[in-house]
């Protein structure tokens, strides 16, 4: 074996302290630089997965903030301009739980969506529908669950034109089913007009009426709803969606 003399010795160790500390730094540096970026790359990341009512202005979080953003939503509905929604994320995000912003009683009417017609994405409303939107126990139920369980505060009975359930109970017919009779027999009273052939004029009002009787017995059939509308823990609003035009009207 060749041996070293003393110099020739220490250039090598240097040698060899180099070519480590560069090896090193070509090791080190990438993870340094990626440790430098992460914080704005996770920044990115949980922004995408931040659900829209986290990113909501704290005005909108009112239910007066909550109902002039629905409508603001329904006027995009009317225009045909629905916002772009990301929901293979929101999904990911709401696998977790929910938050839906309102409660929404609305018919069971195929065109009558409301997650469309307020253009609204996953898990944005709580939605309970039923023929009619009548507001029966296990109706009730699932409007005291949103609301007391899920901290909804805002609850929309949400009619619409055209109604087969309010015409049904217009017409004062007997019905072929009992199911049938308990759905017209929930209905019938609030009506103001009843006839054989009821025009659009009837129904219209009878929807209307429907809509102003069921907003009532949610707080007449449900003390729990009672109280928290009573403490402003919910507020109830009443509405007509227009099959025709594709808008939501408030009720006083």
């Amino acid at each position: 074996m060749r041996s070293l003399t003393p110099v020739s010795f220490l250039q090598s160790v240097a040698a060899l302290s180099i070519t480590a500390f560069i090896g090193w730094q070509s090791l080190v540096a990438p993870s340094e630089a990626h440790a430098a970026e992460k914080p704005t790359e996770a920044r990115k990341h949980e922004a995408a997965k931040t659900p829209e009512a986290a990113k909501t202005p704290e005005a909108a979080k009112t239910p007066e903030g909550i109902v002039a953003e629905l409508l603001a939503g329904n006027a995009r509905f009317q225009a045909g301009q629905p916002l772009p929604r990301q929901l293979v994320q929101a999904r990911a995000v709401l696998a977790a739980g929910q938050h839906p912003k309102a409660i929404i009683l609305s018919c069971s009417d195929s065109r009558v969506p409301p997650e469309l017609v307020f253009d609204q994405s996953l898990g944005d409303l709580f939605v309970v529908r039923v023929a009619g939107n009548v507001a029966d126990p296990i109706a009730l139920a699932s409007i005291e669950y949103a609301n007391e369980h899920l901290h909804s505060e805002v609850v929309i009975v949400l009619g619409h034109q055209k109604c087969g359930a309010v015409t049904a109970a217009a017409t004062g017919a007997k019905m072929p089913s009992a199911n049938l009779q308990a759905l017209v027999d929930e209905i019938a009273p609030a009506l103001p007009l009843r006839g054989p052939n009821p025009g659009w004029v009837v129904v219209a009002k009878g929807v209307e009426a429907n809509v102003v009787a069921t907003a009532a017995e949610l707080l007449e059939r449900s003390p729990l709803l009672k109280e928290q509308a009573a403490h402003g823990k919910l507020k109830v609003v009443r509405a007509v969606y227009d099959l025709d035009t594709g808008r939501v009207r408030l009720l006083p």
